[in-house]
């Protein structure tokens, strides 16, 4: 099982994520969200998704960027989908566990 958590930055909108797979191919996804663009989601995609189908895309491709597309508020920058796309990774083995971020750098 691999789980992540998903600080978004000024909405707060705090996203638990928890990624679960036996054949590392059909994964089990548990999103718990303050977001209601990304609960409606996962409620419209269901918690089984293909690993493969989700995370061997070109970027901006797959079942949570394509709903997304269609349902989800103007908002490109959102790192939710990213998020839950990095834990069904590095769940079923293609991708390593390493936290990422993005931090705003002050310049003097």
């Amino acid at each position: 099982m691999t789980k992540v958590s998903i600080d978004p930055g000024v909405c707060g909108f705090v996203t638990a994520v928890t990624a679960s797979s036996e054949d590392q191919q059909e994964v089990e996804v548990k999103v718990a969200s303050g977001c209601e663009a990304v609960r409606k989601m996962m409620e419209e995609l269901g918690s089984t998704l293909d690993a493969y189908e989700l995370c061997l895309v070109k970027p901006g491709c797959g079942p949570l960027y394509e709903y997304a597309s269609e349902h989800f508020p103007v908002h490109c920058a959102c790192p939710v989908i990213a998020g839950i796309t990095k834990c069904v990774e590095a769940e079923c083995g293609l991708a390593l566990k390493r936290d990422c971020e993005i931090r705003f750098v002050q310049e003097d």
